[in-house]
C-alpha cells in the first residue's frame, strides 16, 4: 500500500458518491472492493468471473492483490475445481495430519508395533480377552 494506516485514518473527512473516502485511501477502497468480489466469487460457486478478477488485480497497480492474483492464474484449474465442485480433501487431510502429529510424538520411542496400536481404532473385543 502506498499510505500508512495512520495517515489514512487522519487524512479521512468526507465521502465521495462511492462511499469511499476522498483523501489518500482509494488504495484502501480499491483493496476491499477486490477482496469482496473474490469473496463474492467463492460465495457464488461460480468460477466464471476468476478470470476478469485476476486481470483486474494484476492491472490495478497495487502490490498485495496482483502477487496473489499471479499465484492463482499460476494454477488456475485447481482454483476452479476448488470454487465450482462441492467436494473437500479436508478429511484426507485432516488424517494425513494426526497420523504425522503421532509420528513425531514417538520417534525414537518406539517400534511399529506401538504406532500401529495408536493409529488403529480399539476393537472392544481384545479388551475383554484373557
Amino acid at each position: 500500500m502506498r499510505t500508512s494506516m495512520i495517515m489514512v485514518f487522519e487524512s479521512v473527512t468526507s465521502s465521495t458518491e462511492s462511499g469511499c473516502p476522498q483523501t489518500g485511501t482509494t488504495d484502501v477502497c480499491c483493496l476491499r472492493s477486490f477482496s469482496m468480489r473474490f469473496r463474492g466469487i467463492f460465495h457464488g460457486r461460480t468460477s466464471a468471473k476468476l478470470e476478469e478478477w485476476i486481470d483486474d488485480a494484476i492491472h490495478s497497480g497495487l502490490v498485495f492483490p496482483a502477487r496473489f492474483a499471479r499465484v492463482l492464474s499460476r494454477d488456475i484449474d485447481a482454483v476452479c475445481n476448488a470454487i465450482d465442485l462441492p467436494g473437500s480433501n479436508g478429511q484426507a487431510e485432516g488424517q494425513i495430519n494426526r497420523l504425522k502429529t503421532i509420528k513425531r510424538a514417538m520417534y525414537g520411542r518406539a517400534g511399529p508395533e506401538l504406532l500401529r496400536a495408536r493409529m488403529m481404532p480399539i476393537k472392544l473385543t481384545d479388551l475383554h480377552k484373557k
